[in-house]
């Protein structure tokens, strides 16, 4: 078993095609059929069933490919950085639409501040999305705002965030300071979509208390949600580092809960993912940024 051996399983699994892999790399067909049957027959196991004119991953392929991806891409910065060792090094981020909105920009600017010749590449997409390039090894740090259950993934909560209800400003409603769930619920619900971490973790809360919601709004648009709640339409819970804005230009208004509605933002990586110098700085950068935006204008500052 050689790399070349790993590097064409690789193309053969993405492509889902030895047709594909073989003009992909160049090479002849035979000579892909030979390396995958080799690869087989080395591990004992059968990697892809024929089914009609196309092929399809064994459980053994995909155990598999979680490692070849991570082997060849290894290999592959090897020869980028020891052939190009003076050219400037690139950082592959990945975040959610929330964390990529309000948090990414100034997390980045800040962490070039100190780092000015890294480049850092941003994909910024669902949670799931973002879990799923992390598995694909398409991004090399993911800043996500659900729990992974991945057994490939390493979870590492990197800041806190709360939920905040909000309410019409001229409802009345918006002359209490604080509510619970269950009175928020006999009001008409505006939420996120289903799949969304917000309403995943807002859909947890309910079924700890057994309230049952049949909203009246379902968006994927936080701001479409902000504005039918000015409107009057309704009342909603949403994060806080969403909604500041509204809430101090009085387009909504904000209480508070009894116990705070709390959840955590997480940095997720791959558990086979070989962590370089500048993987490990911006990872220690994030777990201090709570510190940086909250109390210090430095996270050197923060110990």
């Amino acid at each position: 078993m050689t790399l070349r051996h790993l590097h064409i399983f690789v193309s053969v699994y993405e492509h889902k095609s030895i047709t594909k892999a073989a003009n992909t790399l160049h090479i002849a067909q035979p000579s892909v059929s030979l390396a995958i049957k080799e690869l087989g027959e080395y591990y004992g196991v059968q990697l892809f069933d024929r089914i009609g004119r196309g092929i399809t991953p064994t459980e053994a392929a995909k155990h598999l490919y979680g490692y070849a991806i991570h082997i060849v891409s290894l290999f592959n910065e090897m020869e980028q950085h020891i052939k190009n060792w003076d050219n400037i090094g690139t950082l592959r981020i990945g975040a959610s639409i929330t964390i990529g909105t309000h948090i990414l920009p100034e997390l980045i600017k800040e962490y070039q501040k100190h780092n000015p010749d890294l480049r850092l590449e941003v994909i910024v997409n669902k949670s799931s999305a973002i879990e799923q390039h992390i598995l694909d090894n398409k991004i090399d740090i993911g800043l996500i705002e659900n729990q992974s259950e991945h057994p490939d993934i390493i979870l590492r909560p990197f800041m806190e965030d709360k939920l905040c209800a909000i309410v019409p400003p001229d409802s009345s409603l918006a002359s209490k300071t604080s509510i619970t769930l269950e009175e928020l619920a006999l009001h008409p619900f505006l939420m996120r979509e289903k799949g969304s971490a917000g309403r995943e973790i807002l859909d947890a809360y309910f079924s700890l208390k057994d309230i049952h919601i049949h909203p009246l709004w379902e968006s994927s648009s936080t701001q479409a949600i902000v504005q039918g709640v000015a409107m009057g339409l309704g009342v909603s819970v949403l994060p806080e580092m969403m909604i500041k804005k509204d809430i101090l230009e009085h387009r909504v208004s904000y209480l508070s809960f009894p116990k705070p509605l709390k959840r955590n933002l997480n940095l997720i990586l791959h558990r086979n993912k070989h962590l370089t110098k500048n993987m490990k700085s911006f990872i220690e950068y994030c777990m201090l940024y709570s510190c940086l935006l909250y109390t210090s204008p430095s996270p050197r500052d923060c110990s």
